[in-house]
């Protein structure tokens, strides 16, 4: 299995949550997904992220997932495990994904409208002591705190990793000269904004892809660590319409793209939960079936 550093430098696969026809999890539904994500080369699973629709489940949802994912995993792979929203539930995920196995923590950035860096510090010291010393990494949706917050979040013991989710490359550079040049800053936009963060020093990056074709995620991985920029771009050009798809409404179908496509190729995960999109409206469905036939995806 690779080590934690390895693993987030190549890609943090982002799984989604499945639903039964009831609406209840079914984590048992990620079985094909993830054994096939895992014989295509994916580096790190990671479960409870926005793709998976963490802030639609709750506590015990995503309790429930970080253990079952785990036990699918069996140990192939590190499993970077999200935790969030109010302390009290990051600390019992914290601790639930620590006795499921994982790898290390995805520390989602609160979205409470008063976030006072320094408490997120203290949050972050919260959420270590809870797991037990687990390994974080931040996500980092909003950069609007400046370069010195930032620094400050990295500087918390524990901290490996930022996921950088913001189109800002430059504070991107910016925030990396400020840290400890230990930290691995892991592109948080997808495959399409892989090559630009990789320009500044970025390594890995997320996908939401993975779950559909993680071959073609793992190629344009293996093209951005050769150095090879032309490769890369022309392999994302290939999945651009995919990700046109999942922005959106406001990136509102972000998920539903996903599992429109799973259900295409027979793997039903069920539906998204609102707030998202359900489902795609035909323009978009036809723009996903022309994606998922052109590319002998189904």
């Amino acid at each position: 299995m690779l080590t934690l550093d390895q693993a987030l430098t190549g890609i943090s696969g982002i799984l989604v949550t499945p639903y039964d026809a009831a609406g209840e999890v079914a984590p048992a539904r990620l079985a094909p997904i993830l054994d096939r994500a895992l014989a295509a080369g994916l580096h790190m699973p990671v479960v409870n992220g926005n793709t998976g629709e963490f802030y639609a489940l709750t506590t015990d949802e995503a309790c429930l997932m970080v253990r079952e994912v785990a036990a699918l995993i069996a140990g192939r792979a590190p499993l970077l495990a999200g935790v969030g929203r109010a302390l009290p539930d990051a600390l019992r995920l914290a601790r639930a994904s620590a006795d499921a196995g994982a790898a290390a923590l995805m520390v989602h950035q609160p979205p409470d409208p008063f976030v006072a860096p320094r408490g997120v510090v203290d949050y972050l010291h919260a959420v270590a002591d809870a797991s037990g010393g687990l390994p974080m990494m931040i996500y980092l949706r909003n950069d609007a705190i400046g370069t010195k917050a930032i620094a400050d979040l990295c500087a918390v013991p524990g901290v490996r990793g930022v996921k950088w989710a913001t189109p800002n490359p430059q504070r991107l550079a910016e925030a990396r000269a400020a840290c400890d040049p230990a930290i691995v800053w892991v592109g948080g936009l997808a495959e399409v904004w892989a090559p630009t963060f990789y320009a500044v020093g970025a390594r890995g990056f997320t996908s939401g892809l993975i779950n559909i074709w993680p071959g073609h995620s793992v190629a344009i991985h293996a093209a951005l660590e050769a150095g090879d920029y032309h490769r890369a771009n022309a392999l994302i050009e290939k999945m651009r319409v995919f990700e046109d798809i999942r922005a959106q409404e406001m990136n509102g179908t972000n998920v539903t793209g996903v599992k429109a496509a799973l259900i295409a190729q027979g793997l039903d995960c069920g539906p998204t939960r609102p707030p998202s999109a359900w489902p795609l409206t035909p323009p978009q469905q036809a723009d996903l079936d022309h994606f998922m036939t052109e590319n002998g995806l189904i």
